[in-house]
């Protein structure tokens, strides 16, 4: 029979869960317990310090709101770290694994053997990407709600369904867990998962071999088409030209297009205008870098997957410290199973910043402004000689700015030598472009990722 503390915390439980995220709710109030009221404060078990001091600083008042509200008669909250604390939120993603078995188990000859997971021919789509290994956070909110909203309806709401964002933050785990979901519900429609950039390659192939109408009628046959990556049929005509009247074909008989990209649709480069408004006529939804809960909650799932038993200090170190993208986190996270693997334990935490070092403090890449402008105008598609001009051509004024404002933020150049290096501009001018982004990134979140995604295209070529 439960206590009234178990029942009082269940209620409390079940309220917060309501008011956060699924991932912050996971990572922080798991194996947390309200153990006794004492003169009006109520005494909360937490399992470390870390969740300890994360709890005071983000839901002390959310925590003690709701309690108040079950129980009038509770004035205040204490957390106190208390391991062996074991009462269990509800339904918990992440079982508590003991470590020394865990150890026992990866030593022993005798671990069980997982099957291998192969792509699905027919398909093209991984088994392995599904809603239930994808974490929800509030930087992929919005198109996890989109995503399962589709399979819902596949052709029916959100269509085409267009998700973009940044490299390595989930887009092809997201848009093949759609794939998989619906033909797990939906055994009589055909899916097919492909590459933007294989779409091309096949086109090209077929028109060579004389086989371009049987690769467009096995297209046209599809129920569900899932395009990966479509910026890489920038600059292509004919595979531009052809996916448009497939897709024209399949959104008129109400079959479901899923689309990713690394940018929205109103910015994709050599693109032509006729397939942006196509793409952007149903749900544009970005995902974007995930903050400390969704990384924490990351790492969990990883950690879940391979059976281990991770000390969390290691594991909030990691998320503390990679914070650009999931394939980033899964590197580091497997830095340190190969060292327990050679040291038959875990590193503490100044061995796992060693060992990390090479990811946390990398070399620091130096660019130049040359490479901010090639870059620049690349991801806008203008040329560089429109950056450094004086004209005043509206699609040309916002890319100087931005032009400007790295310029000043990542090399520290001075206001009057930047207006000198582009075209021999007052540095008042510089200094008004400068402020201007800095102030709309404070609101402008669409504008916040396409410097995300501009930096990327600066230092990757680095």
């Amino acid at each position: 029979m439960s206590s009234p503390y178990q029942e009082i915390w269940q209620m409390a439980l079940g309220e917060i869960e309501i008011n956060i995220s699924q991932a912050n709710f996971i990572t922080w109030f798991k194996n947390t317990a309200l153990t006794e009221v004492i003169d009006g404060t109520a005494i909360i078990a937490v399992p470390n310090t870390f969740t300890k001091e994360w709890l005071e600083k983000k839901y002390n008042k959310l925590l003690l709101g709701t309690l108040r509200n079950i129980n009038n008669s509770i004035k205040n909250i204490e957390l106190r770290v208390s391991p062996t604390s074991s009462t269990p939120s509800p339904a918990p993603k992440y079982p508590t694994i003991d470590y020394q078995t865990a150890k026992e188990e990866l030593s022993s000859p005798q671990q069980p053997n997982f099957p291998e997971l192969h792509i699905d021919k027919e398909t093209n789509l991984n088994p392995r990407y599904t809603f239930s290994s994808f974490v929800k956070g509030s930087s992929n909110e919005l198109a996890m709600a989109a995503s399962l909203a589709v399979c819902d309806q596949p052709g029916m709401v959100y269509n085409p369904l267009f998700i973009y964002g940044g490299v390595g933050l989930g887009k092809t785990h997201l848009i093949q867990s759609i794939g998989n979901e619906i033909r797990q519900r939906f055994t009589n429609k055909k899916v097919l998962y492909i590459s933007a950039d294989k779409f091309s390659n096949d086109l090209i192939n077929a028109i060579r071999n004389n086989t371009a109408t049987d690769l467009k009628e096995n297209y046209k046959n599809t129920d569900i088409l899932i395009i990966d990556d479509i910026q890489f049929i920038s600059g292509r005509e004919k595979s531009q030209e052809e996916f448009f009247h497939l897709f024209n074909f399949l959104y008129e008989k109400n079959k479901q297009i899923i689309i990713s990209s690394d940018r929205p649709p109103k910015i994709l480069p050599l693109i032509e205008d006729r397939l942006k408004s196509r793409f952007s006529g149903g749900m544009i939804a970005d995902i974007s870098m995930p903050d400390f809960e969704t990384r924490t909650a990351i790492l969990k799932v990883k950690v879940q997957e391979k059976n281990l038993a991770i000390p969390d200090d290691i594991i909030y170190f990691i998320a503390s410290n990679i914070k650009n993208n999931v394939r980033e986190l899964e590197g580091a996270l497997n830095l340190i199973i190969s060292s327990y693997k050679v040291q038959n334990k875990f590193p503490d935490i100044t061995q796992a910043a060693k060992i990390l070092s090479s990811i946390i403090n990398p070399t620091k890449k130096i660019t130049s402004y040359k490479q901010i402008i090639n870059s620049v105008s690349s991801f806008y598609n203008i040329s560089g000689d429109a950056l450094l001009n004086k004209n005043r051509k509206k699609e040309n004024i916002k890319p100087r700015q931005i032009v400007m404002y790295l310029m000043r933020e990542d090399l520290k150049i001075s206001y009057p030598s930047i207006g000198e290096k582009l075209g021999g501009r007052d540095h008042t001018t510089v200094m008004y472009a400068c402020n201007k982004i800095d102030d709309e990134l404070k609101s402008n979140k669409e504008l916040e990722k396409e410097l995300e995604l501009i930096r990327e295209i600066v230092y990757k070529s680095v």
